[in-house]
């Protein structure tokens, strides 16, 4: 089975940098400051008016101890309690890392959180220099977490690396009784092993607990008010905080929007929709691309591309790995190539060049990439398992297999290369043990100042209706749209979008009501 699609923007630093990122701060070397914030300016003049309860007053009251951890790096830990519901019962402990600025007038913590859920904010900040401006370095300390039950920060875990493998690789688009029992069987088994494994974290890892932590992460970085960037499931993150916090937000970006009014089923539908126009767009573009062998018509290289995929769950390929290239692990080298323009699309072209002639080893890598896979077999982070105890808890209930297998019907119709795998890739969510109370609804965060909210507009794994819908819930939203390919958009090449960004942030200048930066 296909992993539900990642939202998470860390797919794509990965592919930009070139390199692996580090998942944690290596061995101390120096102790730098002791102390909360190292600003010489601020973007509020104000300290907050949400008040913490008496019995988060210890959370709140702590001091990071910072300590070097490679290059220009500090790293820290942060407290927090296991439960706010019982805050006294037990706690957690955070990774914390960042960039000190060496600017001369430094505005506070830029907090940051590449998406997911899972996606490690360690490594996000690991990659500044790539990810964020000099102007925004020059201003800010760059500060990354792993959220809780995520990366370095009590990790959450199910499925050991062999169930894993069976997992991805299993039919995500059952054609009969057997395959559709396998499935189900399948996503039985992960819900129960993340229980049986981290009992405690899977009623503890919700984004409304996340959220929490980022405001005792906010005081004990000593800002009044939390300057934030949020991309992808990110958003999601930042949109709760601004809700919880309102007072507490300082500047916010929020990059490639999750709509936090959707609830699975429609997220899924929209994904379905925005990662069909996204393969419209590169079989576009794939003539221009080397070792592309669709064809130039777009419509009959689509045809190319479903009736590859049909043949690949017929007959699996072979390749050098030794492990076979399902239909599912194709799907998946497929959609992670989506993500990026810049370098997942030439990547796509040259695997399905391989892959049409027999040899699947190429899209399997892209697979392995995007899942955290390791050549040895590992999995080198605990995303994969992350992004369903995360999401399934924050969500009610999905549908079962009858009505997975009703809409898989639906949605093969209008969405006909990704629209079955997306209708079941929640179905794990449908025996998950366990949700949250708080069911999808609009976010208004009324009271907080100006929400930046950016849109793509050929966002595969966000569509830039959701950025619109969010910008129009928040009670002081300012909506900017890129009309870019791939997924988000600050320093993904568009230069106007990246002044826009800094200005918000350095100056406090808001971009002008409707606002369109041009694709490149």
């Amino acid at each position: 089975m296909s992993l539900s699609v990642r939202s998470a923007a860390v797919a794509s630093v990965g592919s930009l940098l070139a390199v692996s990122l580090l998942s944690a701060c290596s061995a101390a070397s120096e102790v730098t400051t002791s102390s909360s914030s190292r600003s010489s300016g601020t973007t509020s003049s104000s300290a907050p008016s949400t008040a913490p309860p008496a019995a988060l007053a210890s959370f709140y009251d702590q001091k990071l101890l910072w300590e070097g951890c490679g290059g220009d790096f500090e790293c820290s830990k942060l407290s927090v309690p296991l439960s706010y519901a019982d805050p006294g019962k037990a706690s957690i402990t955070l990774n914390v890392i960042r960039l000190p600025s060496k600017g001369d007038l430094i505005l506070g913590s830029l907090v940051m959180n590449p998406g997911g859920p899972g996606g490690s904010g360690i490594d996000y900040a690991r990659a500044a220099r790539a990810v964020t401006t000099e102007a925004m370095r020059d201003h800010y300390d760059i500060v990354g977490f792993d959220p809780r039950g995520v990366g370095t920060s009590n990790p959450i875990h199910c499925l050991d690396d062999a169930q894993t493998d069976a997992y991805i690789a299993a039919d995500a688009s059952p054609d009969d009784a057997a395959e559709t029992a396998n499935l189900e069987r399948l996503s039985v088994q992960l819900g129960a092993a993340c229980a049986a494994k981290s009992p405690t974290l899977v009623p503890n890892i919700g984004t409304r607990d996340a959220a929490r932590d980022m405001d005792i992460l906010r005081a004990a970085l000593g800002d009044d008010q939390l300057n934030y960037l949020g991309k992808s499931y990110g958003t999601y993150l930042g949109a709760t905080y601004a809700e919880e916090f309102p007072a507490n937000v300082g500047r916010m970006l929020l990059d490639g929007a999750v709509d936090p009014s959707l609830n699975s089923t429609e997220l899924a539908k929209g994904q379905a929709a925005g990662f069909e126009l996204a393969l419209k767009r590169f079989v576009e573009k794939c003539p221009d691309l080397p070792s592309c062998p669709l064809s130039h018509d777009p419509a009959v290289a689509i045809t190319e591309v479903q009736t590859f995929l049909r043949k690949v769950d017929a007959q699996p390929l072979t390749t050098s790995q030794g492990r076979p290239l399902t239909e599912a692990l194709a799907v998946l080298g497929i959609i992670g190539s989506l993500y990026d323009n810049d370098y997942g699309w030439p990547r796509l072209a040259e695997a399905l060049q391989s892959a049409l002639s027999g040899d699947g080893s190429d899209l399997l890598d892209i697979g392995d990439y995007y899942t955290d896979r390791d050549s040895s077999g590992h999995y080198t982070t605990n995303a994969n398992d992350a992004i369903y105890a995360v999401n399934c808890w924050d969500k009610p209930a999905t549908p079962g297999v009858a009505d997975s297998e009703a809409l898989a019907k639906a949605w093969a119709a209008e969405y006909p290369t990704f629209g079955t795998y997306l209708a079941w890739g929640n179905l794990p969510c449908s025996t998950w043990p366990g949700h949250s109370t708080v069911a999808p609804h609009k976010v208004v965060a009324e009271g907080s100042p100006a929400i930046l909210v950016i849109g793509t507009t050929n966002d595969p794994a966000t569509p830039v209706e959701w950025a619109k819908s969010l910008a129009s819930q928040l009670s002081h939203g300012i909506y900017l749209e890129w009309q870019g390919d791939g997924h988000t958009a600050y320093q993904r090449g568009s230069t106007c979008i990246d002044d826009e960004v800094d200005a918000f942030f350095i100056q406090g200048v808001e971009p002008a009501a409707g606002t369109v930066c041009p694709a490149p």
